[in-house]
């Protein structure tokens, strides 16, 4: 039979298959030994023994895999992809022992890329965004959530999403496109996150639904995000912008417990969301709910490691429950500027306690299915998209072992070779 590219003699194929892997199952790579991978119009036509699958298929193009490992490509469920401008100085400040609050009271942080942001045009957050892209593309992600929520108005909100979605068309890699208007209290609003909430669920909402069935209205509705939190918005508050989004038909994630426990991990249980995310604080009634429950819980191992923290997620708490984990990167320009979910593993593996293997599932499927795409990305199954990254190493523990290196040697989208 004639396939269009066949990926053979890897040390090991990892396939990662039978769905999104919950609790103590995390870590079920479904190694194939001395595998190969058949392609065939950008899907994956069958994973296999590289003998059997030699003899089977005539391929346009083969790729000798010979030494390498070969798996999904992965799957970065949370970034803040699109900015302008940076903040460098805050760093040199936070070391200096100013608090991430501390700077935000002062008129930085996330209030500070506002600024940036709002003054930028939709070419030049593209542009901007554009390396960044590169760059997690050669360290292996082939697919990305990416969030508004510099804007804090709807004028550069709308600009945000349309870089968005430029850059998802341009390509190779995927974005999954997220609303985040609730990221911060704007300057104007200070002192009145009440108004600003009105003012989101009234105008903003129905805004963000009304351009997108005008300009993307081939493409499900974004995920709706809020950032529950001290100094952000209370629980009351992110309820009210999350119903009104579910009654609109959004998809909703959640920012929550990174610094105090709000509750909302358990109001994401509640409303269905798709994840909650950080979670670095969550009492153990929660993660008992997200046990229970299909909302994925989203570590940011960067995050804490950018803030010099010394608490990250309770990660073998939320296994213990049964619960559903999955791995980011947290890409921004504040806390956690990196492009690659290799050191995401590394830190998740060292401060996580993650073996090798759970990471990478937290990585791949596990973070497909946190923004709703478990059924097309994330695993090497017949049907499914041929998003795949070959590693120059011989075992899959190199990942999480090695870190400060990209070992990623080849990237191969939707059947394409796409880096280098």
């Amino acid at each position: 039979m004639n396939i269009d590219l066949l990926v053979h003699s890897a040390n090991q194929v990892l396939t990662l298959a039978g769905g999104p892997q919950r609790g103590q199952a995390l870590g079920e790579l479904g190694i194939v030994e001395a595998g190969a991978v058949a392609v065939a119009a950008g899907r994956i036509l069958e994973v296999g023994p590289s003998r059997a699958l030699r003899e089977r298929y005539r391929a346009e193009h083969e790729i000798d895999a010979g030494g390498m490992v070969v798996l999904p490509g992965f799957v970065d469920p949370h970034t803040h992809l699109v900015w302008a401008g940076d903040r460098a100085a805050e760093f040199e400040m936070r070391v200096g022992g100013a608090s991430y609050m501390e700077i935000m009271a002062a008129g930085g942080g996330i209030r500070s890329t506002v600024r940036s942001t709002r003054r930028a045009s939709v070419a030049q957050l593209a542009a901007e965004a554009r390396p960044r892209l590169a760059s997690m593309l050669a360290h292996g992600t082939t697919t990305a959530e990416a969030k508004t929520g510099y804007g804090l108005e709807l004028e550069t909100e709308l600009r945000m999403l349309q870089a968005i979605l430029q850059l998802d068309q341009q390509g190779p890699l995927e974005l999954a496109a997220t609303f985040l208007g609730a990221h911060a209290i704007p300057e104007e609003y200070q002192e009145r996150s009440e108004a600003y909430t009105e003012l989101v669920c009234r105008e903003m909402l129905p805004g963000v639904r009304a351009w997108w069935q005008e300009y993307a209205n081939d493409r499900p509705l974004p995920f709706v995000d809020v950032f529950c939190e001290q100094g952000a918005f209370s629980l009351q508050e992110s309820r009210r912008i999350l119903q009104r989004a579910r009654e609109l038909g959004f998809p909703l994630k959640i920012h929550a417990d990174e610094f105090e426990s709000l509750g909302g991990t358990g109001l994401a249980v509640e409303l269905g969301a798709a994840s909650a995310d950080h979670l670095v604080r969550t009492p153990p009634e929660d993660i008992a709910a997200l046990g229970r429950a299909d909302t994925v819980a989203v570590a940011l191992p960067c995050t804490p490691f950018g803030l010099a923290e010394a608490e990250y997620t309770p990660a073998r708490a939320i296994l213990q429950a049964g619960g559903l984990l999955a791995l980011a990167t947290d890409l921004n320009p504040g806390t956690a500027w990196c492009e690659s979910m290799q050191f995401v593993i590394a830190l998740a593996c060292r401060y996580m306690r993650l073996t090798p293997a759970q990471a990478i599932a937290a990585a791949t499927i596990n973070a497909a299915a946190a923004i709703g795409r478990a059924d097309r990305i994330g695993s090497l199954e017949p049907g499914k998209q041929a998003d795949l990254i070959l590693l120059g190493a011989p075992d899959y523990r190199h990942l999480g072992y090695r870190f400060g290196t990209n070992l990623v040697r080849l990237v191969i989208k939707s059947g394409r070779i796409v880096h280098p």
